[in-house]
């Protein structure tokens, strides 16, 4: 079998487990080019793994797999490519995991850079060229054309099939600008939508005191979803926190529905409304402030309570412990997309195979976050782009092999 060659676009997570599987094959047949525009590989993986790489997350595989909103189009390749076997390809690495008291699994070590450090070793050792610092500036057909940003020389390229793992558009500085966009016909994506964002909410100057201050343990839904308990920060431009981004998917929802974009929160999830009704009895010997302290609203959750809730409620029981326990939320939209941690909308399924080959271009396969689904934070990022890279790349093999 002639020697195929074979051109990865980007050096995250999704790109390096595609060379990874192309690689393990006998250089005899595949020869592997891996072009990435920014100086080193894995910027984002870097940068998520600064206060702790979140890898995958150890709950049971039926829960694991509905926190994507593409459950059929992804759950043979995840279950496949599972935590358990994540586990296993970083301890062959030489890197040790465990799993923390939420289910969620981390490197002992916590960083990134010595399992990245680990696995560019090891693809280096099995024949992957890494050209760093090349800009793919075109796609047609099975040609790339790329610039050296080192010498600004464009040179044309051909290769036997073109893995893209460009990611989304999140975080632009770190690579994933989105450019690839031009390369495909506009119906072939799904605009991008922030994921994984804080959400806006214009206070007033009241609230400036709770700035960077948690809403700890609360209750989170939207109308159409199920709740979420943990905690919320308080920033100048509205909410975020992992439980916040729990919601984004059905606050997208009602975005793109046209509806209100509201969120309920309990703030007092430990408290039934007949408890916390007593608790809010008008007492002559303790101040309204107390009360309510005393009650369980701290500094954060009481200003948040005098913010939303009509002043006409404050002193009567039942209805302010209704409002505490259903808390409404009016919300004006997200955080910008190049502050989203990632992003929902992408390469569509439809113009996709099962093997994740474009069906406009049987040359082309797309891989990782470029491709439209959405998770939340909690390893099932990492997991989605692991698991869609080594689908490619057997995709590719697969075509290659059965067109010889």
């Amino acid at each position: 079998m002639p020697v195929k060659k074979i051109a990865i676009v980007g050096a995250g997570p999704a790109g390096l487990m595609a060379a990874e599987v192309l690689s393990q094959h006998s250089s005899d047949h595949f020869e592997i080019h891996v072009f990435e525009q920014k100086p080193s590989a894995a910027r984002k993986f870097l940068m998520a793994g600064k206060t702790g790489l979140n890898i995958s997350h150890a709950e049971p595989f039926e829960q694991f797999i509905q926190r994507y909103d593409q459950v059929e189009w992804l759950k043979s390749w995840v279950k496949t490519w599972d935590a358990t076997w994540i586990q296993n390809w970083m301890q062959g690495l030489g890197i040790a995991s465990y799993v923390g008291s939420s289910g969620r699994i981390f490197p002992i070590e916590m960083k990134a850079a010595p399992l990245l450090r680990a696995w560019l070793k090891r693809l280096a050792e099995q024949g992957v060229k890494f050209h760093y610092r090349h800009q793919v500036l075109d796609l047609k057909n099975q040609s790339l054309s790329v610039q050296d940003l080192k010498s600004d020389q464009i040179i044309q390229h051909n290769f036997d099939a073109i893995i893209l793992a460009c990611g989304a558009v999140s975080w632009a500085q770190l690579g994933s600008d989105g450019a690839w966009q031009k390369w495909l016909d506009a119906n072939a994506i799904e605009p991008f939508q922030p994921s994984n964002a804080g959400v806006e909410r214009a206070w007033s100057s009241y609230m400036q005191d709770v700035f960077g201050q948690p809403l700890k343990r609360v209750d989170a839904w939207v109308a159409s979803s199920a709740k979420t308990q943990g905690d919320i920060v308080i920033t100048h431009y509205g909410l975020e926190s992992g439980l916040i981004y729990k919601q984004s998917r059905a606050l997208r929802a009602l975005q793109k529905q046209g509806q209100a974009l509201t969120l309920h929160l309990d703030l007092l999830p430990d408290l039934s409304l007949v408890q916390l009704t007593q608790k809010l009895q008008p007492s002559k010997k303790q101040s309204m402030s107390n009360l309510w302290r005393k009650a369980g609203l701290d500094t954060a959750k009481a200003n948040l309570v005098r913010e939303i809730v009509d002043k006409i409620l404050w002193n009567q029981p039942e209805q302010l412990a209704a409002k505490i326990k259903h808390l409404s939320i009016s919300l004006t939209g997200f955080r910008p997309i190049d502050e989203a941690i990632s992003c929902a909308g992408g390469v569509r399924k439809t113009v996709l195979n099962e093997h994740l080959q474009l069906s406009s271009n049987p040359y082309v396969f797309c891989c990782g976050e470029m491709l439209d689904w959405d998770a939340p934070t909690g390893g099932y990022l990492l997991t989605a782009c692991f698991a869609t890279g080594r689908a490619a790349a057997e995709g590719v093999i697969h075509s290659l092999m059965h067109t010889n």
